[in-house]
């Protein structure tokens, strides 16, 4: 499309708006200042860096084996480089503890530091984007049995309350380096594959472990802490300590962000209407946002109705900034670099649909007129909100349309076919 014929759509699309109530300059605004946050381990299958070629387990798995995955940081950085710029808006990235540079040297999880995350840093500053962070509670000997801040073995515990410990330094150090919030959050495997005997005493001492790792105070200006549910996972079908209710419970009481993942509930529950419930009661949540398919929690994001549902519930009651929006899914099926593309471009385009939303779909919800809001509601369905993201795309200097796709296939020839 020329720039004349984007512009010209945009016009039409910006009156027909203003037709219904919605200022669409205010909505483009707005969304500019909505960040997503990258998950790291897109590039390169939840692989990471502390051990080349180890195994994943702890319930994890990634499908596929396409060309081009990134082995080093530099070509992580390198593929999300490219990502970020065929993504509208500034951004940020989500990186898990065992993506930091060890220099060749065994440093366990122990062990780590923020110097281990220095060119991270320095790339995150380089390009004005801000990071968030997770503990590692996989993939390592001490997690082989499947128990971390649940193991009956106190010595299991304590290293891994450590690093629980170390990661929130971290994250803090990222806060402080960049001026900008850093979100880490927990997320545990623990569980049982088949009925457990005892339910309760895994669940305590993940009481305890957590308060333990949360002990220190952090100011919330460097470091916010989430908390992560599962309703099961791969060897955790029967029982998983992290269940939602103990943490909800634990958030709430604890003043902690609770995190909501779109793939960790039943296959057919939306995690859409428990936005605004839990925001009743804490003050800011996370949200992972993925895409389940039948037991699969993590498929790349596309423009549904559940996405479609989060991005309303957000935009519509103004959370912007009480919400901190991530991704998390991991497919390497399909070119790496598409995948995170097609997902951060589909989860902004559904928050600019829920931002154009018009006024008056409200305004008849609350004179009782349930025909007007049921009306609307559709009619918007059909509303040209294409011509207003394309140029959203054009005038922040990124493909429009499925131009970013040719970006992506070049890129591909030149330098992942290579690896």
């Amino acid at each position: 499309m020329t720039h004349n014929n984007i512009e010209q759509a945009f016009v039409l699309a910006r009156e027909r708006y203003a037709t219904l109530g919605v200022d669409v300059d205010h909505a483009l605004k707005t969304l500019a200042t909505i960040p997503v946050s990258l998950h790291c381990w897109q590039g390169d299958d939840v692989g990471g860096f502390e051990n080349a070629g180890g195994a994943l387990g702890n319930g994890l798995a990634v499908t596929g084996n396409y060309p081009g995955k990134a082995r080093t940081p530099e070509e992580l950085r390198a593929d999300l480089d490219l990502t970020l710029s065929l993504v509208p808006g500034k951004h940020r990235l989500n990186l898990h503890a065992f993506y930091g540079e060890f220099g060749g040297k065994k440093v366990d999880r122990d062990e780590i530091t923020s110097e281990h995350f220095k060119n991270w840093i320095a790339w995150a500053k380089k390009n004005g984007l801000g990071l968030d962070f997770n503990p590692t509670y996989f993939s390592h000997p001490k997690a082989a049995d499947g128990f971390t801040l649940t193991s009956p073995d106190k010595a299991v515990r304590k290293f891994w309350i450590e690093h629980g410990i170390r990661s929130r330094e971290i994250g803090a150090a990222f806060g402080k380096a960049l001026g900008k919030t850093c979100v880490t959050n927990v997320w545990i495997p623990d569980g049982y594959k088949d009925t457990p005997a005892d339910r309760v005493a895994p669940r305590a001492r993940l009481a305890e472990s957590l308060d333990a790792i949360f002990k220190k105070p952090i100011s919330p200006k460097l470091n916010l802490d989430a908390v992560e549910p599962k309703l099961f996972g791969i060897g955790s079908e029967s029982y998983v300590a992290g269940s939602h209710e103990f943490y909800l419970a634990y958030a709430v009481s604890r003043k902690k962000l609770l995190t909501l993942d779109a793939g960790h509930y039943h296959p057919t529950e939306g995690i859409a209407d428990k936005i605004s419930s839990v925001l009743e009661f804490l003050p800011e949540i996370l949200l992972h946002v993925s895409r389940g398919v039948r037991w699969d929690s993590d498929h790349v994001v596309i423009l549904n109705d559940d996405l479609l549902a989060i991005a309303r519930e957000i935009a519509v009651n103004g959370f912007e900034k009480r919400v901190h929006i991530g991704l998390d899914y991991f497919d390497a099926s399909i070119n790496r670099v598409a995948a995170w593309t097609i997902g951060t471009r589909n989860m902004l385009r559904a928050l600019l649909i829920a931002l154009l939303e018009t006024p008056l779909i409200r305004t008849g919800e609350l004179a009782g007129d349930f025909t007007t809001r049921l009306a609307l509601q559709e009619e918007a369905k059909s509303l040209p909100f294409g011509a207003v993201w394309d140029y959203y795309c054009e005038s922040q200097s990124v493909p429009v349309g499925e131009a970013w796709l040719a970006e992506v296939k070049r890129y591909e020839t030149e330098v992942l076919s290579k690896r």
